[in-house]
This record gives structure tokens, sequence and C-alpha cells, in this order.
């Protein structure tokens, strides 16, 4: 029975410049070097034999390389297209997945507020849509369309029937103008608020300030010193804001603030000052 002679290799300039660059290149991947360096040897006349031994592979796989490489040159030693594992799941499945995300709970007749994946996977199977499927299967298919039905954002319905009119307001007077003419240098405008419920913690030791490769450090350990609110009026144009913090809210610590920022300078001399404040007890006092 005739043996089989190796196939000869005959490289071109471009082909022997291209491999060489992969076979000795830091950045190369290892089978990609590997292949190469099988190409560049079959190339200099060395038989499988001595070629397997230098490269440390079986002999099998130079055989499968230079096959390769002399029937379908550079670009058959790149991996062939594998067909992979079936898949468990149709397109329609898919959709109708993400469908089901898209839908609010109580809808369904489902008892939650907002899905989570674990609960789409579990409501995926009660509904038979299929058989089994897990939580990471899920998060996935929704990654694809960025669709985070956990997440929400709260809004309310506008019920002012004047809303419209007083915005307009507020806004002009945000973008530098009032009754269609702008506002001059000492004319300023204040949006105040307050934010209740404000934890005071003392730390029982000191905060260490950041240095070099290390954060700030905070004591875990602290004395609860009740729950404070802050007062804050900030100058919209001047990105100035002027605060105080007082164990309740109210009308009159609200007029306090008013107080502390009217009697200082540069609103005490200013020809008018607009506050913008919302319809809050706060604001408006007792109804």
């Amino acid at each position: 029975m005739p043996v089989a002679t190796a196939r000869p290799i005959v490289l071109t300039a471009a082909e022997r410049h291209r491999l060489k660059k992969a076979a000795y290149g830091h950045s190369t991947p290892h089978r990609d070097r590997l292949r190469a360096q099988i190409v560049l040897q079959v190339a200099r006349g060395l038989g499988n034999a001595a070629i397997a031994r230098a490269t440390g592979v079986h002999l099998d796989t130079v055989s499968t390389w230079r096959v390769r490489f002399a029937d379908g040159g550079l670009a058959a030693l790149a991996d062939r297209r594998r067909c992979g594992r079936p898949r468990r799941f149709t397109p329609v499945q898919v959709a109708e997945v993400k469908a089901l995300a898209c839908q609010l709970p109580a809808e369904t007749g489902t008892p939650l507020s907002r899905w989570s994946c674990p609960e789409l996977a579990r409501e995926v199977v009660v509904r038979r849509i299929a058989g089994s499927i897990s939580a990471s299967t899920v998060r996935r298919w929704l990654r694809e369309d960025t669709l985070k039905p956990w997440r929400y954002r709260s809004w309310i319905f506008i019920r002012d029937p004047k809303f419209r009119p007083k915005t307009a307001r507020i806004m002009d007077l945000y973008a530098g103008t009032f009754d269609g003419v702008p506002l001059g240098a000492d004319e300023y405008v204040v949006s105040s608020d307050e934010k209740t419920s404000i934890q005071a913690r003392c730390r029982c030791h000191p905060t260490l300030a950041p240095g070099r490769a290390r954060a700030m450090r905070v004591n875990h350990e602290y004395r609860r010193g009740g729950a404070l609110a802050y007062l804050a009026a900030y100058d919209v144009h001047h990105a100035r804001v002027l605060g105080r913090c007082k164990p309740t809210t109210g009308i009159v610590p609200c007029m306090n603030l008013v107080t502390q920022v009217m009697t200082s300078e540069p609103y005490a001399s200013a020809k008018r000052v607009f506050w913008i404040v919302d319809n809050g007890r706060a604001h408006v006092g007792e109804l």
C-alpha cells in the first residue's frame, strides 16, 4: 500500500511576512502563533515528525494545518464555523418573554408591583411559554433590548388648571426675564425649599483624610443626634446657596430663612428679589 507523501508548501513574500508577524508577535493568540510556526517550518522543508517534536504537538495536528494551508492559504488557518448546541428557545418564545416583561404584573393577576428576572422566569413556566428557563437567560434577553421592568420613576398628574401660566412665569425667571423684560444686574431669583428628616449622626472618632492610594476613612460607630430639617435658598443665576438647620419646618423657620437672605448682601440692597417656593404648608402657614 503506497504511503501518502507530505504536501509541499511554497510561500510568497507577503505570506511569509504575515506568518512571521503572527508567529513571533507578542499579542498574537497562542493557537494562531502555533499554526503560523507550523506552516513556516513546513515551508523550510521539515517533515511532520520533526515539526511535531519542535512544537510539542501531535503529528496529526501538524498534518492537519499543512493540508489546510495547502488547500486554502492564510484564510484556512482561522477556525471554521461550528454549528454549536441547538437552540433551546425559538424566536417566538423570546418575543413572548419580552412582551410579558413590558406588561404590568397587575394586568396578569400577579401580586407584584414590579417584575424581577426570577419572577419573570417563574411566570414564563406558569404560562407554559417554555418548559423551564433560568433567570439569567431572561436577564440576557432583556439586556438585548435594554428592558429593565424592575426600575421605575415616579410622576404626578397635573391638577392645577392654572399650571401652565404659573410655570411659564417661573421658567421665564429661570431664563432671566420677567414680563418679557430681561432682569437687571441688581435683580435676583431665589428658589427655596427644605429637606426634612435628615439624620444627625455624631461620629465617635474623627474622620481620616484621604491619602495616596487610600480612600477617606469614616468611623462606623456614631451617636444619634435626632432628625433635623435643612432649609435652603438657592440663587439661580449665581449658583449660591444659603441655608440653615432647624428641628422642624414651618412658616416660622421659613421666614427666618427669608430674613437671613434678605438681610445679607447683595440681596439687602437689590432692586428686586424673586422668591420661588411651592405651595407646602411650610411656606404658606396654617390654612
